[in-house]
C-alpha cells in the first residue's frame, strides 16, 4: 500500500456529533491553513436538528486554488460512533484515519489499506479537564492539536486566532491554549508526523476574502439602498436578514440616530411578501429573504405583483425539496418554481450568483432591475453558498453609482406629457409608473390585479387583454438585455462540445474543466448568470452539436427553460445531474461528461461513413472518449 504523498493539495473531513462543539474547532482548522497562505474550501454538512444527530465539515486544501469539492477523502477525522461504516469506506486507498483510540478498534473494523492513526482523545481530557462538557468541547481543540503536527501547520496561526477569538476571555483562552498544547504534545510524542499529505506555507490566497453568501446578500441590500426586509425565519436563508439588520443598525442611522430603515419578521411568508410588495408600490426598496418552501406560499402575491406590476425582490437560498425536504441539504431545484411562480402567464427575472461577491453584487442589481423592470426579481443562491464561507474577489462599490429607480414620472413630467399606467411608450414594454404622493390630482391609477387597458382602467375586453400580456412580454425581452451577461469560456482547442452551468456548481465545474483538458476532452463552457436568458445563449448553443447542461436537481430544471424558452432541440441538450443534497463534485462532473462523450462518440462513429467509423472505434476501445467523440463529430457534423 502506496500512502498518499501532497503538499496543499488533499481532502480533509471531520465526521463529528451536532451539538459536540465540534464547528468552532475546524472552522479554526480551516481558517489556520488560510494563514498560512492555502485557499481552501470548507463545507458544513449538518442536520436539521439542534443536536445529536451526525454532522460532516470538509475541507479542501488546494494550492491551486480550486474551490469546489473534489470527490473523495484522503484523511478522515472519525469522531462519530454511528457514522463509523459509511466514513471509513470514503477514504480513499492510501489515506488516512484519524480517530479517538480511548476504545480501540477491531481489526475487522478497519481496513488494510488505509493508514490508521489512534490517539486517545477522551482520556487525554478525562485527565486533565474535571467539567464533563469541558471535556467534550476541548477534545475538539486536541485533536486540532494533533493535527497541525500531523500536518505541519502553523501553531502560531492557530493560537493567533485563538486570541482573536477569546479577545477579552483570558480564562477561556488559557485553557483553549492549553487543550491545543496537550494535542500537540502527544502527537510529537507518540505519532509519526508530519504525515506525507501536509500543510507548506504559500502565497496564493492574495487580496481575497473568507465570506459566506447570505452575509455577502445582506450587505448588497444595504449598498442596493434597500429600505424595508420583510420575512419569516426558514433554513438556510435567515441570516440573510440577520445580516441586513447588522449592517443597517451600524450604517444606516440619520444625524439624530433614528433609523431609516424598517425589518419585520412576518408571521409567515405570505405576509412577509405582501409587505414587500405593499412597500414597493409606496416606491420604497423592499426585499425578502426565503427558500423553496417560503416561494410556494408566496406565488399568488408573486402574481399580483407581475401582473400589477411592482417592484419586489426576493433572495432565495435554495435547499432540498420537495415539501419540507432536506433542510439543511443544498440544490438548484426551485428554478422553475420561481421563474414561472404563479397561475397563470407568468414570467420572472432570476439572477444566478456564483460565489459570495455575486450575492453580494446580484442583490443590488436585483434591486436595480426591479425597479426598472416594475417586476419580481429573485436572487437564486443556494446552502452551498449562502452558509458556507468561500474565498472571493473583496466586495466592490463604485460610490458615484446611482439606483436605478426606472420610469418614474414626477409632478412637473405629469403636468406637460400624457399618464397612462400600464401604457409602452417606448416600445420597450415598461411603462411609466407614478408613486403615492406625487401630484395632488395628476398621475394617480387604481392599482387591481385583474385586467385593465392601457390607462388602468377595469377592462375584460379582449384587446386590452391582448395589449397588456403582449407588452409584458416584450418587457420581458427587454429584461434579457439588462440582466448580468453570461460568462463564456472557450477550450484551449476547437470542439463541438460545450457545457452549461451555472450558480455554486462554477467552483467544482473549474477543476471538472481542467481534469477533462488534461484527459484530452475539450469542451467549450458557458456559465449562465441570469434568466431570460440573453441572446448569446442560443448562439452558443446553435455552434455546438451537443451541450451538457449541469445542474443539481433531478428533473433538469434548467435544462427544460433553455428548450421550453430558446425552442432548442432536446437531443442537443445532455443532463449532468446530481441531486443527493451534497455539493456537486469535480470528480461527478467529469466522470459524467466522460462517459456521455464515449456514448456520443461510439453512436455516432456507428452512424459514420465507414472511414470516420475506422478512424472513431480504436480509440473507443482504448476508453479515449474525446478522441472518439471528436473524430465521429468533426466527420459527420455539417456548416
Amino acid at each position: 500500500m502506496k500512502p498518499i504523498e501532497a503538499i496543499n493539495d488533499f481532502v480533509i473531513k471531520f465526521a463529528n456529533v451536532n451539538g459536540s462543539g465540534s464547528a468552532s474547532a475546524n472552522e479554526l482548522f480551516a481558517k489556520a491553513i488560510l494563514r498560512m497562505g492555502v485557499p481552501v474550501s470548507p463545507r458544513n454538512i449538518f442536520p436539521s436538528n439542534i443536536q445529536g444527530l451526525p454532522t460532516w465539515y470538509e475541507v479542501r486544501v488546494s494550492e491551486q486554488g480550486y474551490l469546489g469539492r473534489r470527490g473523495g477523502t484522503d484523511m478522515m477525522v472519525a469522531l462519530n460512533p454511528q457514522t463509523w461504516a459509511a466514513d471509513l469506506a470514503e477514504i480513499e486507498p492510501g489515506g488516512y484515519l484519524f480517530y479517538d483510540s480511548t476504545r480501540p478498534r477491531a481489526p475487522e473494523e478497519l481496513r488494510a489499506d488505509i493508514i490508521v492513526i489512534g490517539m486517545p482523545l477522551t482520556e487525554i481530557c478525562n485527565a486533565v479537564f474535571a467539567d464533563p462538557r469541558q471535556r467534550q468541547l476541548f477534545k475538539n481543540i486536541v485533536y486540532l492539536g494533533a493535527l497541525s503536527v500531523l500536518l505541519d501547520m502553523d501553531a502560531v496561526a492557530i493560537e493567533t486566532l485563538l486570541g482573536e477569538q477569546y479577545k477579552g476571555k483570558e480564562k477561556l483562552l488559557a485553557s483553549n491554549v492549553q487543550a491545543l498544547q496537550l494535542g500537540r504534545d502527544f502527537a510529537r510524542e507518540h505519532l509519526a508526523h508530519p504525515l506525507p499529505i501536509r500543510v507548506r506555507r504559500a502565497d496564493r490566497v492574495g487580496q481575497r476574502i473568507f465570506i459566506d453568501g447570505n452575509t455577502a446578500a445582506g450587505l448588497g441590500a444595504v449598498y442596493g439602498g434597500a429600505t424595508v426586509c420583510a420575512w419569516y425565519p426558514i433554513t438556510p436563508s435567515t441570516s440573510v436578514a440577520e445580516a441586513f439588520m447588522q449592517y443597517c443598525a451600524a450604517f444606516r442611522k440619520d444625524a439624530e440616530g433614528r433609523h431609516n430603515y424598517a425589518i419585520v419578521q412576518a408571521e409567515d411568508e405570505l405576509a412577509s411578501i405582501g409587505m414587500v410588495v405593499g412597500a414597493g408600490w409606496n416606491g420604497a426598496r423592499a426585499f425578502t429573504a426565503t427558500s423553496g418552501p417560503g416561494i410556494s406560499l408566496m406565488t399568488e402575491f408573486l402574481g399580483l405583483a407581475y401582473f400589477a406590476e411592482i417592484p419586489a425582490t426576493l433572495i432565495n437560498v435554495q435547499r432540498g425539496g420537495p415539501s419540507t425536504g432536506m433542510p439543511t441539504r443544498t440544490q438548484q431545484a426551485d428554478l422553475l418554481a420561481c421563474a414561472y411562480a404563479s397561475h397563470g402567464d407568468t414570467k420572472h427575472v432570476l439572477l444566478l450568483p456564483e460565489d459570495p461577491r455575486e450575492c453580494f453584487e446580484f442583490t443590488a442589481t436585483a434591486l436595480d432591475l426591479a425597479d426598472r423592470l416594475q417586476t419580481p426579481v429573485f436572487v437564486m443562491s443556494d446552502l452551498d453558498i449562502g452558509m458556507n464561507q468561500r474565498l472571493c474577489a473583496p466586495l466592490a462599490w463604485d460610490d458615484r453609482r446611482d439606483y436605478d429607480r426606472g420610469k418614474v414620472m414626477g409632478a412637473q413630467d405629469l403636468e406637460q406629457r400624457e399618464f397612462g399606467r400600464y401604457k409602452d411608450v417606448d416600445g420597450d414594454g415598461i411603462p411609466w409608473r407614478t408613486l403615492p404622493g406625487t401630484h395632488p390630482k395628476l398621475g394617480s391609477y387604481f392599482t387591481r390585479g385583474t385586467t385593465r387597458d392601457p390607462y388602468a382602467r377595469y377592462s375584460e375586453r379582449g384587446p386590452d387583454y391582448l395589449y397588456n400580456m403582449e407588452r409584458l412580454q416584450r418587457k420581458f425581452a427587454t429584461a434579457a438585455t439588462l440582466v448580468p451577461q453570461p460568462v463564456l469560456q472557450p477550450a484551449a482547442t476547437p470542439t463541438q462540445l460545450g457545457v452549461i452551468y451555472f450558480g455554486s456548481t462554477s467552483c467544482a465545474m473549474a477543476e471538472a474543466l481542467d481534469a477533462l483538458a488534461a484527459a484530452g476532452i475539450h469542451v467549450d463552457a458557458l456559465r449562465l448568470r441570469a434568466f431570460p436568458f440573453p441572446a448569446s445563449v442560443r448562439d452558443f448553443i446553435a455552434a455546438h452539436d451537443q451541450v451538457f447542461v449541469v445542474e443539481q436537481n433531478r428533473d433538469a430544471q434548467m435544462r427544460s427553460l433553455l428548450v421550453n424558452e430558446l425552442e432548442i432541440d432536446p437531443a442537443r441538450l445532455r443532463p449532468v445531474l446530481h441531486y443527493d443534497g451534497t455539493p456537486i463534485t469535480a470528480r461527478f462532473i467529469t466522470q459524467a461528461i466522460t462517459q456521455l462523450a464515449a456514448s456520443l462518440a461510439a453512436s455516432l462513429a456507428a452512424h459514420a461513413p465507414h472511414g470516420a467509423a475506422a478512424a472513431a472505434t480504436p480509440a473507443i476501445a482504448q476508453g479515449d472518449a474525446q478522441a472518439a467523440a471528436q473524430a465521429a463529430i468533426q466527420e459527420t457534423s455539417t456548416p
